[in-house]
């Protein structure tokens, strides 16, 4: 998997796997961990994955 960060993002970035002294992998890899484990919390989120996944239940009944 690739992305793309801005200049800032990325020296932040290290700045932060620099500081923890860690990888910067491993840094990614917990944010994006918080961020999933956060949206699973939100209701909004899990209201429209519920919608999201009855349209393709709708489409797969077709």
């Amino acid at each position: 998997m690739t992305i793309r960060l801005s200049a800032e993002q990325a020296e932040a970035l290290e700045t932060v796997a620099t500081v923890k002294d860690l990888p910067v992998s491993d840094v990614i890899r917990a944010a994006i961990s918080n961020h999933i484990e956060t949206l699973r919390r939100d209701p909004g989120f899990q209201d429209g994955l519920k919608a999201r996944i009855e349209r393709a239940s709708r489409l797969l009944e077709r």
